[in-house]
């Protein structure tokens, strides 16, 4: 597989994973992430079976699944209970702190060199354009904020998740590592899903179940499969600059397919904010 034709898988993914995800959500958000859940599963265990891939279980095999399934439990179950209260589009863009966050993350586990003062300037900025965001979004009332906190604990764990992977080192191919990390998450979703007390819905619209089946194949299997296959031959930073593309992707997406208001002070937030981070890039090649 070509290392940049997985890098532009991802970008396309993940543009369009926030507005499938709010979609897929209406009839409701536990629904939305344990049906694409078990549809990766089942879709992930027929290619391994058809194809014969190795899906190895031994002990550092089980720790890359139980570091993956940070990733495809926790952050995508934070995200889609997050997902209620804001719009698609500022779910991508709050995603596009992970470099940073994944950066800091680096340091402290891998030991990573030092931040430069181009990447605290480049850090700053981005604080001052989500501090806009944040301002908008609490005019909205608090429910606003309560999916923005949801969103950002989600970047974390994300990132975590990505940097504990590198850190394991344990050779394994993408479809392996997606694989083993759904079959942990999926148990976790139905103890969600029993805990929380929640019952199959009695109607689903087509719409969602489209946008279940999309992220099924694309979010859960073919996106994890390209993003761990480009995390495996680039570092973390570098794999997490995808998201310097995603947001104005999907708030274009968002506005034009999901009637979302995109005010003006998001777009001037956003921009900062991506400003910022290409700052923080550019800071960590000199």
């Amino acid at each position: 597989m070509s290392v940049p034709a997985a890098y532009l898988g991802v970008i396309i993914i993940w543009s369009t994973t926030p507005l499938a995800i709010k979609w897929s959500s209406e009839t409701g958000f536990i629904f939305g992430a344990s049906g694409r859940t078990l549809l990766g599963v089942c879709l992930c265990l027929l290619i391994i079976t058809l194809l014969r891939v190795d899906f190895p279980w031994h002990r550092a095999a089980r720790r890359s699944y139980l570091a993956a399934s940070i990733s495809i439990y926790g952050a995508l179950m934070v995200t889609y209970w997050g997902a209620q209260f804001i719009s698609s589009g500022l779910i991508s863009v709050l995603f596009g702190t992970a470099p940073i966050v994944t950066s800091l993350l680096t340091i402290m586990l891998l030991g990573d060199k030092q931040i430069s003062r181009i990447q605290w300037a480049g850090m700053l900025l981005g604080v001052v354009g989500l501090g806009l965001i944040f301002n908008n979004e609490l005019s909205m009332g608090t429910e606003s904020l309560k999916g923005l906190l949801a969103v950002l604990f989600a970047v974390l764990l994300h990132s975590f998740s990505a940097v504990w992977i590198k850190r394991l080192k344990v050779s394994l191919s993408p479809l392996a590592i997606t694989s083993g990390g759904l079959l942990v998450a999926l148990p976790l979703y139905g103890i969600t899903w029993f805990l929380l007390g929640e019952t199959l819905p009695t109607s689903i619209s087509t719409r969602s179940l489209l946008s279940i089946i999309y992220l099924g194949i694309f979010g859960s299997v073919l996106g994890f499969i390209f993003y761990y296959y480009i995390l495996k031959h680039l570092d973390a930073k570098r794999v997490a600059l995808i998201t310097l593309i995603t947001p104005i992707t999907a708030l274009f997406l968002g506005q034009n397919l999901n009637g979302e208001t995109i005010q003006a002070t998001i777009w001037l937030g956003t921009c900062i904010v991506l400003a910022g981070l290409a700052l923080y890039q550019w800071g960590s090649a000199n």
